[in-house]
């Protein structure tokens, strides 16, 4: 049997670390954020439908209120974007290079951008009055701040009905903060870790990454950022929107990676076809899905990228400063793997059998044990073919 790639290389390695990079999760107010629940609500509330736009009005002017007093207790102003050539990151990383990585608010941005919404009709066929879902623009502020457990986070707020969040953090922060917070030494580059002191101690933070402590977060800044919780009487639903999960192979010189990375490069794109990319993605090959796996070649600031892509998920491979060899499969819609899993039936009773990952939160263990899967196959792959 070859010995795998991190095997192989393990004299060449200050060690390996698997984790979650970025994730984004959505909250949705579970009667208010579809079109149905909507109307039900506001005739629950003797609130006339062709009046939406009057209820929603003062909820806007409240939020917009909120984000005025947390940037002046922070002593900060709102920066507007209005061109999408900009990148917030950018933004962002300007205003930390001055003050540095104390938890607390770091910045607020606001941009006009799209947003769901509802429009009254009235259905002269049936006689009935509803709301429609119908999309539209509003001002979005994106509320920066650095955690004391999770690192740099946002938490886009929309200022108009029916107010859906969406929240960002970052695995390789939240473990950043841990290492620092233990006394734990380690160098970082970006969203890398270039080494560090206790390798079995980080491996352990990433893999402890609560869906509690993030659900008590989220619920926090929920209700100080987006003060409309009381008008609809619920708390937010938070779903997993997109993962991404890395393994990063930290080389102790640029002279050992740079040519093997040459080497699984080229491999990547050549040997890799169809029936592979399904493969390091758990995933069998139909003739439906053959059209939706491919290969692409792109070049990033940190070095050449290969990327396997079929349909809402991803594997890929690329160097990070010539001195991390990082692996990491993205997921835009976490349904898409399947494990074993209790499966609840609408006549009441249950059955133990393969079904599609649920979206909520608290999938995320389940998540990390199928990324790592494909990460590890595609590592795999390397050997085999090579």
């Amino acid at each position: 049997m070859k010995a795998d790639l991190i095997e192989r290389y393990a004299a060449n390695l200050h060690g390996v670390l698997s984790c979650f990079d970025r994730i984004l999760i959505t909250g949705t107010l579970p009667g208010a954020c579809y079109a149905a629940g909507m109307t039900s609500f506001l005739n629950a509330n003797g609130i006339r439908l062709f009046d939406y736009a009057r209820f929603a009005e003062p909820l806007r002017e409240r939020i917009r209120v909120r984000a005025q007093e947390v940037c002046a207790a922070a002593g900060i102003e709102i920066e507007h974007v209005n061109k999408s050539h900009i990148r917030k990151e950018d933004l962002v990383a300007r205003v930390l290079q001055g003050r540095g990585d104390a938890p607390g608010l770091v910045h607020v941005i606001s941009a006009m951008e799209a947003c769901p919404s509802y429009k009254p009709w009235h259905d002269k066929s049936s006689g009935k009055t509803y709301l429609r879902p119908e999309t539209g623009k509003c001002l979005h502020y994106y509320f920066y701040f650095i955690d004391d457990e999770l690192g740099l986070c946002y938490l886009r707020v929309p200022t108009w009905a029916p107010f859906g969040l969406q929240f960002y953090c970052n695995g390789h922060g939240a473990v950043a903060r841990a290492l620092k917070r233990e006394g734990i030494g380690f160098v970082q580059a970006d969203n890398a870790f270039l080494r560090i002191a206790d390798m079995d101690r980080a491996q352990a933070i990433a893999d402890a990454l609560s869906p509690d402590m993030l659900h008590e977060r989220l619920d926090r800044y929920a209700q100080w950022l987006c003060p409309v919780l009381d008008v609809f009487g619920q708390t937010y639903h938070w779903s997993l929107r997109q993962a991404e999960y890395s393994t990063d192979l930290m080389f102790r010189s640029q002279q050992t990676l740079v040519p093997l990375y040459d080497v699984l490069s080229r491999q990547a794109v050549l040997a890799a076809h169809a029936g592979k990319v399904a493969g390091f993605l758990g995933k069998k090959v139909t003739p439906q899905l053959a059209q939706e796996i491919g290969s692409r070649l792109s070049t990033r600031i940190e070095g050449r990228c290969i990327k396997h892509h079929m349909g809402v998920a991803s594997v890929k491979v690329y160097d990070k400063f010539s001195h991390v060899l990082r692996i990491e499969t993205t997921i835009n819609d976490v349904s898409f793997f399947k494990h074993h899993r209790k499966v609840e039936h609408r006549n009441g009773q249950s059955t133990y059998e393969l079904a599609a990952l649920r979206k909520t939160i608290y999938s995320l263990f389940d998540l990390r044990e199928i990324m790592l899967g494909c990460n590890q196959r595609y590592l795999a792959f390397f050997v085999e073919s090579g």
